[in-house]
């Protein structure tokens, strides 16, 4: 009687599940409760400033200098973001990845605090210097949680737990948009509360994180810990039989022998690694120049324009985050059905579609009295296209078209052109604005619809299939040999290229 082989179904374990919420909860959600912990106490602060300035020289700012102050504070963050980012390929090799996102909480904890008694201490310098600090945090985090998460999961789950920092990270924007109302937080007593309460999830972090495992792909190819790697995979499937899946990760270190760790400048100069790259930089180019930021900054108008009272503007907003974190949880539902490629399609299109009609609405808004609802009706759209591709897939992609020796470099790469177009857009818009005015969002629609062409024509599908097969998908469009292309490309780079 022949012998039948049962296929187990990776499942989502309680370990798995866990060490998920745990890493995006401590992590990615501090990154979206800062991105929105500023807007509602904003003149409230910018007025704490004014006052603190007053007792140290017994004269007021001059509204040019507390205009430049209040944005060296908001631009302290991205900027730090940056050099989150460019913290990611040491920290990630050196520490791991579960080590990292413990060491990151020193960038929330000790800003929280900072944030918290600076009204106290009479230091607008000390909210300075705290923006900078959680923008490291929010640089390390949006880039190690997807790659420790994308480590962890097996391949019928990685799209769907590689979703769920994005969703945590428009959870803290909500949160923040919550406790930040006027009749909460947004206080000149509970400001400062409302800007420390981002130690809470990092605490809970330090505490819980260390109980669950490190990513078994860093234990065993970067560590050579075969047995640390193999019980790490056995608390995480739940079960003890886990030789296929070491298996396939042992065929990823054969395949990445040669290439220890690969540097970023090694990176751009490897043929076998030209079009992930390339695709990494559009998708997360694409992902913060369309114009998602523009639209929240131009949605309270919006609001107005369309009869929303100044006072209750606040609480639509509140439901344009709710929105958001509702179309994410979607998100996570749908990837691993639609797949990635369908959903960023999805997503680039919308946006495209809702950037276009927002410009006419808002050129015709003053003409035509029913205009401003359809300016809510596209903002409402582009937050659910963006929140469905744009937002959540483009750093699921870097874990999922990189090999473990180039991973670190690559959510380098990522990161800085995320932090560096996050800050070109905050830079730049309010010019665009006053030039162009509503139409100003031709510019992003452009923007939506050549990233669509691109995923269209480039991108190829990633779901269901594991790290080694994705890498050969890649070989065949880099036109390189199928067998360790990175073995035979490093013969011809210099040794001092090459992290090793």
């Amino acid at each position: 009687m022949r012998k039948l082989k049962v296929v187990k179904i990776k499942r989502l374990t309680p370990v798995l599940a866990l060490a998920t919420l745990i890493a995006a909860f401590g992590s990615s959600f501090q990154y979206g409760y800062n991105v929105a912990a500023v807007n509602s106490p904003a003149e409230l602060m910018k007025a704490f400033y004014n006052e603190t300035h007053y007792s140290r020289f017994s004269e007021y700012i001059s509204e040019f200098s507390l205009t430049l102050l209040w944005s060296i504070s908001v631009s302290m963050f991205p900027f730090g973001g940056f050099v989150g980012s460019l913290m990611v390929g040491p920290l990630v090799n050196r520490l791991g990845r579960k080590g990292t996102l413990l060491f990151n909480n020193i960038f929330s904890i000790v800003p929280a605090i900072l944030m918290g008694t600076s009204k106290t201490a009479r230091s607008y310098e000390m909210i300075i210097l705290s923006r900078l600090l959680v923008g490291i945090c929010a640089g390390l985090s949006s880039n190690v949680v997807p790659m420790y998460l994308g480590e962890l999961s097996p391949k019928n789950l990685r799209g769907a737990l590689g979703v769920v920092p994005q969703l945590f990270i428009t959870v803290g924007i909500l949160v923040a948009q919550i406790v930040g109302l006027r009749s909460l937080l947004a206080t000149e007593e509970g400001w400062p509360i409302l800007l420390g309460l981002t130690a809470i999830p990092a605490a809970l972090q330090l505490l819980l994180l260390p109980f669950f495992p490190e990513s078994p792909r860093y234990l065993l190819i970067q560590k050579k810990d075969a047995a640390a790697a193999k019980n790490a995979l056995k608390r995480l499937r739940g079960w003890d039989d886990v030789d296929a899946e070491m298996e396939e990760i042992q065929l990823e270190d054969e395949a990445e022998k040669a290439a220890g760790i690969i540097s970023v400048l090694t990176m751009f100069r490897m043929r076998s690694l030209r079009w992930q790259v390339i695709s990494i930089i559009i998708l997360m180019g694409g992902q913060q120049l369309s114009g998602v930021n523009a639209i929240y900054y131009y949605a309270d108008q919006i609001y107005l324009s369309a009869g929303v009272k100044d006072q209750d503007v606040q609480y639509v907003t509140v439901g344009t985050g709710a929105v958001n974190v509702l179309m994410t949880i979607c998100a996570v539902f749908v990837v691993e059905y639609l797949g990635r490629r369908a959903l960023l399609l999805l997503g680039f299109s919308v946006c495209f579609i809702a950037c276009c009609v927002l410009t006419v609405a808002l050129a015709l808004q003053d003409r035509v009295s029913w205009m401003p609802y359809i300016s809510i009706v596209c903002v409402i759209s582009y937050v659910i296209g963006h929140a469905l591709g744009p937002s959540p897939i483009p750093a699921l992609l870097i874990t999922e078209v990189f090999l473990q020796s180039s991973r670190s470099a690559a959510y380098m790469v990522g990161g800085t052109v995320h932090w560096l177009s996050n800050f070109a857009v905050g830079l730049v818009f309010p010019f665009i604005q006053v030039g162009l005015g509503a139409y100003s969002f031709i510019i992003f629609a452009v923007i939506c619809l050549l990233t669509t062409i691109y995923i269209f024509l480039i991108v190829p599908e990633t779901k269901g299939k594991t790290f080694v097969e994705i890498n050969h998908i890649f070989t065949k469009m880099n036109k390189v040999s199928d067998v360790h292309p990175a073995k035979d490309e490093l013969k011809d780079i210099p040794l001092s290229a090459v992290e090793l």
